[in-house]
């Protein structure tokens, strides 16, 4: 069991009550997943409130944004994880479900990180904010890439940066470079998703390529 599946069946085992009573109460994971991008587009907001308290030189304010706009991506992300579980335990998957979800979560990706380019862009650093549109073109073309290997019948989830670390990440940095007041932190991150998802989205296709030859 590698790192990824054990937290799942721990987080599981602490979401697993709230669940069960969402199912009592009539949320629907489509429901769930909505809230969740919500509650991006909400984060994404801050970011953007931040990036213009920077532009007018309230820097602690900005900061202070900065950093609740990454504990609210980590709460949405939370809705992330319960939509599918919901849909399992409350016997309500549905291929509308999975094309709902898969939609929002890229929405979700591009809008915060759009939010984050928007704060290095205020704050006269140009480089990030290439390198955060880096880290954009690499979330979204982890997901493609999967998308594409599903549509010929591979199974394709490898690679160090998926979505969940990636929103970890975000959160994390985000979280950190508001109670430090410090965008060094935020740029790491950003740095660290862009190289890596880049990364991520190629191992997947070298994973596709061995995969098809092995089938000729």
């Amino acid at each position: 069991m590698n790192y990824r599946d054990y937290l799942q069946k721990v987080i599981y085992v602490i979401i697993n009550p709230l669940i069960r009573g969402m199912i009592k109460i009539g949320f629907t994971p489509n429901l769930v997943t909505t809230l969740g991008f919500i509650g991006n587009i909400v984060a994404t907001a801050f970011f953007v409130w931040g990036a213009l308290l920077m532009k007018d030189g309230q820097a602690d304010s900005a900061y202070a944004v900065i950093g609740w706009g990454g504990a609210i991506i980590l709460f949405a992300g939370l809705f992330d994880m319960m939509d599918g579980r919901l849909a399992r335990l409350g016997n309500m998957s549905s291929a509308f479900g999975a094309l709902w979800d898969s939609t929002l979560d890229r929405y979700s990706e591009l809008i915060t990180l759009f939010g984050v380019t928007l704060v290095f862009l205020e704050n006269n650093w140009f480089w990030m904010g290439v390198t955060s549109f880096a880290a954009m073109v690499g979330s979204i073309m982890v997901s493609y890439v999967r998308a594409r290997a599903e549509g010929l019948d591979i199974d394709c989830k490898v690679g160090l940066m998926q979505r969940p670390e990636r929103v970890v990440v975000l959160a994390v940095v985000a979280i950190v470079s508001g109670c430090t007041a410090n965008l060094w932190w935020l740029a790491g991150g950003m740095m660290v998703i862009a190289v890596l998802a880049n990364i991520t989205a190629f191992w997947r296709v070298a994973h596709c390529y061995r995969e098809l030859k092995g089938r000729e």
